[in-house]
């Protein structure tokens, strides 16, 4: 039994009547004869009562045609499914991020825009450090990325990134401390500060280009107290445990006496990245990279004004 035949059987049902449903099938009245005849057979069971002045349905043919409308419209639905998901409408999309990420502009209106887009397909939203997302995007555990990185990641080939944002780093500390006066702190001036950073361990890129900022400016960090996540580091900051340098984009998470100044040299830019898998399948993960690069903002927005 094909659903070819189920939908003759219906119009036929619905009509009564070879000539007109052979008609609303847009085929001859024999071949729609024979595919009736050929049902009847599969299902050995009559289905129609034929004379020549009339056709009407028999017992079985009255069972069969709820059954055959509800495998219809569920196989209707089943094309429509796939289609959404061939479309990238449906589905499940998992994205990995930096813990600063929902910060930036371009992560954020790029998740809204892809809601909207596609309201059919579930979000599964992890914060993972860079190695972490690597790992799970080789491994399949993870349609989509998003890392920091001053300059471009050196990843497997399998993955490629694109940058999305780019802003400076800049001084965290408390509104009191004495840096605070200045509108822009020069790096060697941090020589003597107690930092309040991320363990080594941590695995992220920040952590070596703050490192190799200072060593450059002659100094190695004193790292007084250690913090995993942005926000405990700006809590410690807040209290006067310490300094930090982070992305500019961190004076979004509201502390009070936690002043956020400039840092010189003012070259030192940190970027998001977007990771992907070069060569995905999935129609919703290419859905989104492209609307990703639609909100790609490749220079910060200029900073309100400094709170401290």
């Amino acid at each position: 039994m094909e659903l070819r035949h189920l939908r003759y059987f219906v119009v036929l049902a619905e009509e009564l009547h070879f000539g007109r449903a052979a008609q609303r099938l847009g085929i001859s009245q024999p071949p729609l004869s024979q595919q009736i005849r050929a049902l009847e057979h599969d299902l050995k069971a009559r289905l129609f009562w034929r004379t020549n002045r009339r056709v009407e349905l028999t017992e079985a043919g009255h069972a069969l045609l709820i059954e055959a409308r509800a495998t219809l419209d569920q196989a209707e639905r089943a094309s429509a499914v796939v289609a959404q998901a061939q479309r990238g409408q449906v589905g499940e999309l998992r994205i990995g991020f930096a813990p600063s990420a929902p910060l930036i502009a371009p992560f954020t209106a790029t998740l809204l825009a892809f809601r909207k887009a596609a309201p059919g397909v579930r979000l599964v939203l992890d914060d993972q450090v860079s190695p972490q997302q690597i790992d799970a995007l080789l491994e399949r555990r993870l349609h989509i990325g998003f890392i920091r990185s001053p300059t471009a990641p050196d990843l497997p080939e399998a993955l490629a990134a694109v940058e999305l944002y780019r802003e400076p780093l800049s001084v965290f500390m408390s509104g009191d401390h004495l840096l605070a006066r200045k509108r822009v702190v020069p790096l060697p001036a941090l020589a003597e500060e107690p930092f309040v950073f991320f363990p080594r361990s941590h695995g992220t890129s920040l952590y070596d280009q703050v490192f190799a900022l200072c060593r450059k400016a002659g100094f190695i960090p004193r790292v007084a107290q250690e913090a995993r996540a942005n926000a405990t580091i700006l809590g410690l900051v807040s209290v006067g445990l310490g300094v930090s340098i982070l992305p500019a984009s961190l004076r979004g998470i509201a502390l009070a006496n936690v002043a956020v100044r400039a840092l010189a040299p003012s070259g030192a830019p940190t970027s998001m990245w977007l990771v992907h898998r070069r060569h995905d399948q999935s129609p919703i993960a290419e859905r989104f990279v492209t609307l990703a690069k639609g909100k790609q903002r490749l220079r910060a927005p200029s900073p309100p004004p400094d709170r401290g």
